[in-house]
């Protein structure tokens, strides 16, 4: 998928009820997730990924490279929307079966929360601005979605005043 056809696909579900949400997971498994069109929160817990409803839409935050001992990245590195209902079980190893929801990604670029933390909500004015991540899953408010998507689809953070991503309502 373009970055093009993720803004359409964005613009195809305007008007319906959608809730926009945080998930906080390193760079390295944000890209498997990508690759494979899925999400797994929380170490694989079932209780995140059923608090989201199709067509809600998920930015991820990595705060690391990888893991444990991944360098600090502290940035939004990927998008994408809930396809479905579904939240299933997959069987990474013997002894590691987490869960999964499947997610359309959209083509976008990472951006460092640093330049964000006075104009988001859930940051603004707040020493303690990480806190909020240690849940690893957290709601967040649509004018701070519009923010920071607006970011990563590759505009200067105004999608009203962007030429091809008007305002998702």
């Amino acid at each position: 998928m373009t970055m093009k056809e993720g803004v359409e696909a964005m613009q195809s579900v305007i008007g319906q009820q959608s809730r926009y949400w945080i998930g906080v997971v390193s760079a390295s498994h944000v890209k498997r997730g990508v690759q494979g069109g899925f999400a797994q929160l929380c170490h694989g817990k079932a209780a995140p990924l059923r608090r989201m409803s199709r067509h809600d839409w998920l930015i991820y935050y990595s705060p690391r490279t990888d893991m444990s001992k991944g360098e600090s990245l502290q940035a939004f590195t990927a998008i994408g929307q809930v396809t479905d209902d579904k939240v299933y079980e997959y069987q990474m190893s013997e002894s590691f079966v987490p869960f999964r929801r499947d997610i359309r990604y959209i083509p976008c670029r990472e951006v460092k929360i640093a330049d964000l933390l006075e104009q988001l909500t859930f940051t603004r004015g707040n020493r303690n601005w990480g806190y909020s991540f240690r849940y690893g899953h957290f709601e967040i408010e649509y004018e701070d979605f519009l923010t920071i998507a607006g970011l990563m689809l590759g505009n200067t953070g105004d999608m009203e005043h962007t030429p091809y991503l008007p305002i998702l309502s």
